[in-house]
């Protein structure tokens, strides 16, 4: 997430709770719809642009803003949920919505879902996360993924002219590219997301529910081509093998001007040409190629989802701004004005011109999520597939290694 100065936005929260148990002209009591957003998730322009429209369309109605960290959210959220004083509207990572609805303290969105919001278009990655059990719990609000950041001189020193648009090119390419003091591609050993992406390419899964038990798959020979992929892309470079891209962190690397690639978030770019403005200008996007030139390669989705608790004071009308949130109108100024994907792959046109947004909306209809398990946090917080690709990336046997970390994934996703 970009930074940004959220000032405007505490004076907005403030006035808004000050203001928003009030009457309106004509003697009717307006109702506070409260909100938790996710610190810069959008901008303060944004957020007066939505209060200001919104209100006036609907003056029975006073929104009030309160922004939460990232960290430590989990808990907070959960016993929000437990109380009698949850706020009516909470933003929530795509991937965390399986762990609250298992509680059964979400409202079921599902009719909404299909009759106002046209699910049949959302972005798999956000809205499949959102969906447990058959119903929809979390609306999709917005995407980010990975795309490939690119220096343009050292793909034309090396007499490349366009971008690659196939896994077979991309290693080429790479090849070409990864010579006299130049890396052909900057890859950490333990860029798991990343690798998910050629798992998924390849037919293969994460993991897999058997029965209501989920199992670790690693070890299938999906999983395993996945991994190989992995493996010659990341020889092209000198990405180190037993750490992940914040180790060091990946934009600094390719700060200094000798990497010709990388694969992470467009915003990456903006810490790179911090790091070294020389490379303002110079920066390309294009999407993770794909096994064939027909479609992009799978990537992670990330992003947020929006949630209604069932103990929510004003639950109909929170379901009326998250239907607002979630519409074509303020999809389209939220992606505009963020540079991030809208909810819905007919909504990608809105970016189109900005070649970076453009880039991640084009992955981004290949996207996927994390297993959908509650208990796949307990998987992150002490992940074996990182070590599971070091071992491999150091020459240990692939399934040896897949079958030690897809037990670990097993055992991490059993019920407490």
């Amino acid at each position: 997430m970009k930074k940004r100065s959220h000032i405007l936005s505490v004076l907005l929260v403030s006035a808004l709770t000050l203001g928003g148990c009030g009457i309106i002209p004509g003697g009717s009591e307006t109702r506070t719809v409260r909100i938790w957003l996710m610190k810069d998730s959008v901008s303060d322009s944004f957020l007066k642009r939505f209060i200001t429209a919104y209100e006036r369309d609907n003056p029975a109605v006073r929104l009030e803003f309160t922004f939460q960290e990232w960290t430590g959210i989990g808990k907070k959220v959960t016993a929000a949920l437990e109380s009698d004083k949850a706020p009516d509207v909470i933003e929530v990572g795509n991937t965390q919505v399986a762990q609250y609805a298992e509680s059964d303290a979400l409202r079921d969105l599902t009719l909404e879902s299909v009759r106002d919001l046209g699910n049949e278009e959302w972005l798999p990655g956000l809205a499949e996360p959102g969906s447990v059990n058959g119903s929809q719990y979390g609306i999709p609000w917005y995407a980010a993924n990975r795309v490939v950041i690119y220096n343009k001189d050292l793909f034309a020193d090396a007499g490349i002219s366009r971008p690659p648009r196939t896994r077979a090119q991309w290693l080429k390419d790479c090849e070409r590219l990864n010579r006299d003091g130049t890396q052909g591609i900057y890859l950490s050993g333990q860029d798991w997301y990343t690798l998910a992406g050629f798992i998924w390419d390849e037919g293969g899964e994460l993991a897999v529910d058997q029965g209501g038990e989920w199992q670790g798959t690693l070890d299938t020979p999906a999983a395993l081509r996945g991994m190989a992929f992995y493996k010659k892309l990341q020889a092209h470079g000198g990405g180190p093998r037993n750490a992940d891209e914040e180790t060091p962190p990946q934009a600094e690397v390719f700060a200094r001007g000798d990497v010709a690639q990388m694969i992470a978030v467009p915003s990456a770019a903006t810490l790179i040409e911090k790091y070294n403005p020389d490379l303002r200008g110079k920066l390309g996007f294009f999407p993770v190629p794909g096994k064939t030139a027909a479609a992009p390669g799978a990537v992670f989705t990330g992003g947020s989802d929006l949630i209604v608790p069932e103990n929510a004071r004003e639950r109909a009308a929170a379901i009326e701004v998250v239907k607002a949130l979630a519409g074509e109108r303020w999809q389209t100024d939220l992606a505009r004005t963020m540079n991030y994907v809208p909810n819905k792959s007919t909504l990608a046109g809105v970016i189109k011109g900005e070649e970076s947004t453009a880039a991640m909306a084009a992955g981004a209809a290949r996207g996927r999520a994390t297993p959908n398990s509650p208990q796949w946090a307990d998987v992150e917080a002490d992940n074996p597939i990182k070590p599971y690709m070091t071992a491999v990336l150091e020459g240990k046997d692939p399934g040896r290694a897949a079958r030690i970390a897809s037990a670990r994934i097993t055992e991490a996703l059993a019920p407490h």
